[in-house]
């Protein structure tokens, strides 16, 4: 029996408006024990709004490796791209 609780993956929002990033990982049993550990880890001092967490073995990522292929498609759609849009200098957080 494997006796090391799951890994979970730790996002925090620093502020409404702006994006979770990651901040590290916890062990533990179970989401509420993770978002507990989570907090007391990376929100002691007041520096997050919102946590998400992710179970590590849920989390799929592509192979660097293959980076030119998988990317390298989006390379001819400019239009998707927000250069041709100005903003306004009081807008924050885009």
């Amino acid at each position: 029996m494997n006796k090391e609780w799951p890994l979970w993956e730790v996002f925090v929002r620093a502020r409404n408006g702006l994006a979770h990033k990651h901040a590290g990982s916890v062990h533990a049993a179970d989401a509420r024990m993770a978002i507990e550990a989570a907090r007391d880890t990376y929100t002691r001092r007041m520096e997050g709004v919102s946590l998400w967490l992710v179970p590590s073995a849920s989390i799929v990522a592509s192979d660097p490796g293959e980076a030119g292929s998988l990317f390298e498609p989006a390379a001819d759609k400019v239009y998707r791209h927000p250069t041709f849009y100005s903003i306004p200098e009081n807008i924050k957080n885009i």
